[in-house]
C-alpha cells in the first residue's frame, strides 16, 4: 500500500489499473517508511516506480480518489499525531507491541488504524485484518464513519464496525472498529485472533473491564504469535507512565509530548507536517477559571446560566458542557430550550445538542449541519432528544452547545470548541459484592478527567475552561485517576468468559489493577450456585452453554431452564426486553398520569415480567410502528433493539441445538413455568413483604426496598394488594431504593 496517498490528483492513464497490481506486489515496509511514494518518486527506481508517481486510484477498492479525499487529507496532515507516523511504522517492523500516547484531539484514534492497515497489507507483513477496539460502542460507530470517509471507502465494505447487536462488517472488511466487549467475546472462539494481523487497543485510560482484560490477554497472544501479529496500544499521556512500567522496556513507547519537548532535527524542521503539527498543539491556549457554587445551587442550573452568559457575550466559539449523567443532560436541554425563548434575536441562533451513550446513532448529529439537525428533532421528538436551533437568525448556525457526560472526555473530538464548562461530577454505578447490589454514586471526577475535559478546547481563538468547583477541590478532593472497572463492577460475566478461555486461575491473567479478592470470590460463588462450575472449578456443561449466550449469567441460566419448562419463546422475549434499555419513556411530571393511563391496558396481572411480554407482542402486532410507541409513551428505539436481540438469542439457541418450545403465553400453566425458569437464574433476587404494606426485605442482604412507582402492582386499577413474595430483576441503592421488574412468586415454586 501507499505510505501516503498522492498529494494531488493527476490524469488517469489507461494502464493505471494494471500498474496497481504490479505495484502492490513489490511494495514493502521499507518503501512505506522511506516516503518514496509520497509524491512523484525519486526518478531513479525504474519504469514501474515512475508509474506509481502517477497513481491516483485508491489501493483498497481500485477506484479513483475523490476531490473530498484530498481535502480531508490536508486536514489529516495537520493532526499532531502525524509526527509519529514514521516512528510507529518503524516500531511495528521490529516489535510486536507498541505503546503510543497522545492527548485527546491529536488524531490518534482515526489516523493510527489507517496506518496499521497500510502496514498489515504491506509486502513484508501480508497478514490478516486490522481491528480497533473501543470502550464505547457509539464511539466505534462514529470512528468507522469518519475513517471510511477519510479513506474514500464505503462503510460496511473495506471499513466497518461491529458492536453489540449491530454488525456493519463483511468477511472482507479490512479495518474493523469493534467494542472491547465483542473483541473479548471473539477470543472465546479464537483465543489467538488468527484472522487479525494488527489489533489496536484504543482509549486504555478509560479502564473498562474488557479493555483491561484484553491488555493482559493480548500480551500472551503476542508471545504465541511473535512473527505475524502486532498490537498497538493507544492511551492518553496520563496513563502512559504506568502502562510503560507494566509492559516493561521491551515495548517501545512513542509519545507526542516527548517529541514536542525535544529539539527538532533538521529533517523535522524542513518537513511541513511537523511544523503544522506543532502549531496545532500550541494554538489551543486555554485559561482555567474556578467558580465554586453557592450553597443550594444545583450544577444543572448553574451550567445553563453559564451557557447563556457566554452566549450573551456574543463572542465566537462553541460550548461543551460536562454533566454528571444522561438525566442531567436532558434536564439541561429542557432548561435551555425554555430560557432561549427570551434571548435577543440579535445574538443569533443557539443549537443545543445532547451527547451521551444512550442516544445510539443519534450521537452523529453533533457533526451535522443545522437543517439536518432541525429535521432530526422534528422526526425524533418522541425520543426526548434535541438537536434544535433556538433563537432567531439566519440559516447558518452561530453556536453549538454540546451537553455531554464522560463519553466526550476522549471520544468525539469536535472543531471550534472554545468554551468548556465542567461540573466536576459523574454518576457512577458501583457494585458491592457483599450485598450483591449496585449503588448509584454521585462523586467528583479525577484530576486526569478534569484535565482531559479542559483539553477538549479546540479552537484557533483563546479558550476558556470554567470549572464549577473550587481549586481546593481539584487539589485536595480529587484523586489522581478514576477507579478501574475491575474494582467497581460485577465480575461474574468476566469470570465466566475467562473460564471459557481455559484460564482456571484468575492469577494467570495479567491485570494492570488486580480485582478485589472478595469480588472474585463472590463471582465464583454465584457461578457455582448457577451450576456453571463443576466440582473442580471448571465450566460445567451448563456453564459452557451459558458462555455462548450474550447475556448476564442469571439471565442465561433462566433461558436454559426454560428449555425444561417449555417456555423458551416467552423467555426469549423477556431476556431481550431486559437486555435492551427500558421500553418506558421518562415522562415529564405533568404527563406521568397520562403515560400510566396508556400503559395500564398493557399491564399483566401476573407481574412486570409478563407485562414486558405484553408490550413486545403489542409492538409486533402494530408492525413496529413508531407512532404507536409515541402515543403510548414507549421507547421505539429500545423496542426495536429488543427485536434484534431476540433474533440473535434465537439464532444462538438454534446453533447450539437447544430445544425451542412454541409460544404458549396466556395460559396459567405457562405463566407459572415462566416464573419457575426465572427463579432458576434469579433465586438470589427474592424479597418478602415484611408488614403487608409493600416494605420488601431483600433476602440476600437484609435491605428494605419498595416496588417501583410504575410497577404493574401499583398502577393497575383497582390497585391489588402487594404480593407477599416477589422475584425482581434489579435493585440499585439510590434515593428511592426501588426494586424494578418484579413478579409475585411462591415458596412452593
Amino acid at each position: 500500500m501507499m505510505s501516503s496517498p498522492p498529494a494531488k490528483p493527476s490524469a488517469t492513464s489507461p494502464g493505471s489499473r494494471l500498474r496497481l497490481s504490479e505495484a502492490l506486489e513489490t511494495l514493502s515496509v521499507s518503501s512505506l517508511l522511506s516516503g518514496d511514494l509520497d509524491d512523484d518518486g525519486d526518478g531513479g527506481r525504474g519504469e514501474d516506480e515512475e508509474g506509481l508517481g502517477d497513481l491516483e486510484v485508491n489501493p483498497y477498492d481500485g477506484l479513483p480518489f475523490s476531490s473530498r479525499y484530498y481535502a480531508l487529507l490536508e486536514e489529516r496532515q495537520q493532526f499532531p499525531i502525524w509526527r509519529l507516523r514514521q516512528s510507529l511504522l518503524e516500531s511495528l517492523e521490529s516489535h510486536n507491541m507498541v505503546l503510543l500516547s497522545a492527548p485527546s484531539g491529536a488524531g490518534k484514534s482515526t489516523q493510527v488504524p489507517q496506518w496499521c492497515v497500510e502496514y498489515a497489507l504491506s509486502y513484508e507483513f501480508s497478514q490478516g485484518l486490522v481491528c480497533c477496539s473501543q470502550p464505547c460502542s457509539v464511539a466505534a460507530v462514529s470512528l468507522a464513519l469518519r475513517v471510511a470517509d477519510e479513506m474514500d471507502l464505503s462503510l460496511g465494505l473495506e471499513v466497518g464496525y461491529r458492536v453489540s447487536h449491530d454488525d456493519g462488517c463483511t468477511p472482507d472488511t479490512l479495518l474493523r472498529f469493534v467494542s472491547d466487549t465483542l473483541l473479548l467475546e471473539e477470543m472465546m472462539s479464537d483465543p489467538l485472533l488468527h484472522q487479525y494481523g494488527v489489533v489496536v487497543l484504543d482509549e486504555l485510560q478509560e479502564r473498562t473491564v474488557p479493555t483491561d482484560v484484553l491488555l493482559g490477554l493480548l500480551c500472551d497472544v503476542c508471545r504465541q504469535r511473535p512473527d505475524n501479529f502486532r498490537v498497538v496500544l493507544l492511551t492518553h499521556p496520563t496513563l502512559a507512565p504506568r502502562l510503560a512500567t507494566f509492559l516493561g522496556p521491551s515495548v517501545p513507547h512513542l509519545s507526542l509530548d516527548s517529541l514536542l519537548s525535544d529539539p527538532p532535527t533538521r529533517s523535522q524542521e524542513e518537513g511541513g507536517e511537523v511544523e503544522e503539527g506543532s502549531k496545532a498543539l500550541k494554538v489551543n491556549r486555554v485559561e482555567t477559571l474556578y467558580r465554586e457554587l453557592s450553597s443550594g445551587k444545583e450544577p444543572v442550573s448553574a451550567a445553563c446560566h453559564m451557557v447563556l452568559d457566554l452566549h450573551r457575550r456574543g463572542e465566537e466559539g462553541d460550548v461543551m458542557v460536562f454533566m454528571a449523567s444522561a438525566q442531567e443532560i436532558e434536564e439541561c436541554v429542557s432548561i435551555l430550550e425554555k430560557e432561549c425563548v427570551a434571548l435577543s434575536p440579535q445574538l443569533g441562533p443557539l443549537r443545543i445538542l445532547p451527547l451521551h451513550a444512550g442516544l445510539g446513532e443519534l450521537t452523529q448529529r453533533v457533526y451535522g449541519s443545522d437543517p439536518e439537525a432541525s429535521s432530526l428533532r422534528e422526526n425524533d421528538s418522541s425520543e426526548c432528544v434535541d438537536g434544535s436551533v433556538l433563537g432567531a437568525g439566519g440559516p447558518r448556525v452561530k453556536r453549538k452547545v454540546i451537553l455531554t457526560d464522560s463519553l466526550a472526555e476522549a471520544s468525539f473530538s469536535l472543531p471550534d470548541i472554545r468554551y468548556v464548562i465542567d461540573t466536576g461530577l459523574q454518576l457512577k454505578t458501583v457494585y458491592n459484592p457483599q450485598i450483591r447490589a449496585n449503588s448509584q454514586v454521585l462523586r467528583t471526577i479525577s484530576k486526569h478527567q478534569a484535565d482531559m475535559r479542559t483539553q477538549r478546547v479546540n479552537s484557533h481563538l483563546p479558550g476558556l475552561c470554567l470549572r464549577l468547583y473550587s481549586q481546593s477541590v481539584y487539589d485536595d478532593a480529587m484523586r489522581e485517576a478514576h477507579c478501574p472497572g475491575v474494582v467497581e463492577e460485577n465480575l461474574s460475566h468476566l469470570v465466566l468468559l475467562l473460564k471459557r478461555l481455559d484460564i482456571a486461575d484468575m492469577g494467570q491473567c495479567k491485570f494492570l489493577d488486580r480485582p478485589a479478592p472478595e469480588a472474585l470470590m463472590q463471582a465464583l460463588e454465584d457461578l457455582d450456585y448457577l451450576a456453571a462450575l463443576d466440582d473442580d472449578g471448571n465450566l460445567s456443561e451448563v456453564g459452557i452453554i451459558m458462555s455462548e449466550l450474550p447475556l448476564e449469567p442469571p439471565l442465561a441460566k433462566a433461558l436454559i431452564a426454560a428449555c425444561e419448562y417449555d417456555c423458551v419463546d416467552e423467555l426469549l422475549t423477556i431476556a431481550a426486553m431486559l437486555t435492551a434499555p427500558s421500553c418506558f419513556m421518562t415522562a415529564e411530571p405533568s404527563r406521568e398520569e397520562a403515560a400510566v393511563t396508556h400503559w395500564r391496558p398493557l399491564m399483566h396481572t401476573e407481574g412486570d415480567h409478563m407485562t414486558l411480554i405484553n408490550i413486545y407482542k403489542a409492538y409486533m402486532e402494530h408492525n413496529q410502528d413508531e407512532a404507536w410507541c409515541t402515543t403510548n409513551f414507549l421507547n421505539h428505539a429500545a423496542l426495536r433493539l429488543a427485536v434484534v436481540i431476540r433474533a440473535e438469542l434465537l439464532a444462538v439457541m438454534q446453533r447450539i441445538e437447544l430445544p425451542v418450545s412454541p409460544p404458549a403465553f396466556g395460559c396459567q400453566d405457562n405463566c407459572t413455568n415462566i416464573k419457575r425458569a426465572l427463579i432458576s437464574g434469579f433465586f438470589l433476587k427474592v424479597a418478602h413483604d415484611v408488614d403487608g404494606s409493600g416494605n420488601y426485605l431483600l433476602l440476600t442482604h437484609r435491605h428494605v426496598a419498595h416496588l417501583h412507582p410504575f410497577s404493574s402492582y401499583l398502577c393497575r386499577q383497582p390497585c391489588p394488594d402487594p404480593p407477599s413474595w416477589v422475584l425482581y430483576h434489579e435493585f440499585t441503592i439510590s434515593r428511592d431504593n426501588c426494586i424494578r421488574i418484579a413478579s409475585d412468586v411462591h415458596p412452593q415454586m
